[in-house]
């Protein structure tokens, strides 16, 4: 696009709240690579809108739900009016390159690994995801070398480019389930079948193995598992707190920024709070793509557990997957307690 200063740009992801979060930072690296004056917008789902406009490094957002059902007139159009003068497409999708082509946007950054993007973008990075040894915000940040940016950050670089300030307001449920005098520690069994879960078996040792004049403890959940939380929680102690299929999305965030810490699999809460800074521990299994290699949680005080062994058994058996229960709960147990005293 020449010489013309980039002064809006579209960071295009549009899947899941995990994946948004890990896509943050970005922003962070456009505005000090760019300039502080540069205007990003997100692109994403309108369900994972209360998790950007927590970043104070995204400037607008711009919901795909609105977009995704307009006929090509409408799509281009949509895109046309944002005024962008590039876009980063993290997330690959056909509709939203075409649009951007269409409504002649004028940096257009995609992977060489999707087809459709050789001809819809004008600026290719050769870049595969599902083998490669580098992390997931790793792997994003590698797109801003379309604008010229070609650092390679750490993990414990990254996590400081997260930006991610909440600012909605507890509401009396929250309030109440919170402990002035105890370590509120969240546990979040399920993910929505985005991830390999540990069992609710191992949830229920470890709670019996936290001391409860330590532990204020509280289950977190959608709607959709309430009902398998529900019964569960009937067979835990009784002080354990149940708010699963309670917390709407901002809630959640609120409850999670004034917690100390998370148990969870790789799922969207678990790298909310390490990016809020808090204590997060996920449980992950030793398979690739799905291991703490590509999706580990990042944060000054995040952590995984996993099998030290390679794992291909299970590897297409999720309702039976071994290995990530081969991480015991004593094991989980000893590092919560170590939080505890630091």
């Amino acid at each position: 696009m020449g010489s013309k200063k980039i002064q809006r740009i579209i960071i295009s992801r549009t899947d899941a709240i995990g994946d948004v979060v890990l896509t943050l930072p970005l922003a962070s690296l456009i505005k000090k690579f760019l300039g502080s004056e540069t205007q990003v917008i997100f692109f994403g789902r309108g369900y994972t809108m209360p998790v950007i406009n927590c970043c104070d490094a995204i400037d607008e957002f711009i919901d795909y739900d609105s977009f995704k059902d307009l006929d090509e007139t409408g799509r281009t159009e949509f895109i046309r009016r944002i005024k962008a003068d590039a876009i980063v497409h993290v997330f690959p999708r056909k509709d939203i390159a075409r649009s951007a082509k269409l409504a002649e946007v004028g940096l257009r950054i995609g992977t060489t690994n999707r087809i459709f993007h050789w001809w819809t973008c004008n600026k290719l990075i050769p870049l595969g995801r599902k083998n490669s040894p580098f992390h997931e915000a790793q792997l994003n940040v590698k797109l801003l070398s379309g604008l010229g940016f070609h650092e390679s950050l750490s993990k414990e670089e990254l996590a400081r480019h997260f930006q991610l300030n909440p600012r909605y307001e507890l509401t009396e449920k929250i309030k109440t389930s919170l402990s002035k005098n105890k370590f509120n520690l969240i546990i979040h069994p399920k993910s929505n079948a985005s991830a390999r879960e540990w069992s609710m078996e191992h949830y229920k040792n470890l709670i019996s193995q936290l001391p409860v004049e330590q532990f204020q403890i509280i289950i977190t959940g959608g709607e959709k598992e309430k009902l398998i939380l529900d019964n569960w929680v009937q067979t835990i102690p009784q002080q354990v707190i149940n708010l699963s299929g309670l917390l709407n999305l901002n809630e959640l965030l609120s409850l999670l920024n004034n917690s100390d810490g998370i148990i969870a699999a790789s799922t969207g809460p678990l790298h909310i709070a390490s990016a809020l800074g808090k204590y997060a521990l996920g449980i992950y299994p030793p398979i690739r793509p799905m291991d703490p290699q590509r999706w580990a949680p990042i944060g000054k005080q995040a952590e995984y557990l996993v099998i030290d062994r390679s794992c291909t058994s299970c590897k297409n058996l999720p309702a039976s997957c071994h290995c990530i229960n081969d991480v015991t709960p004593r094991m989980v147990a000893e590092r919560i307690l170590q939080w505890k005293k630091i």
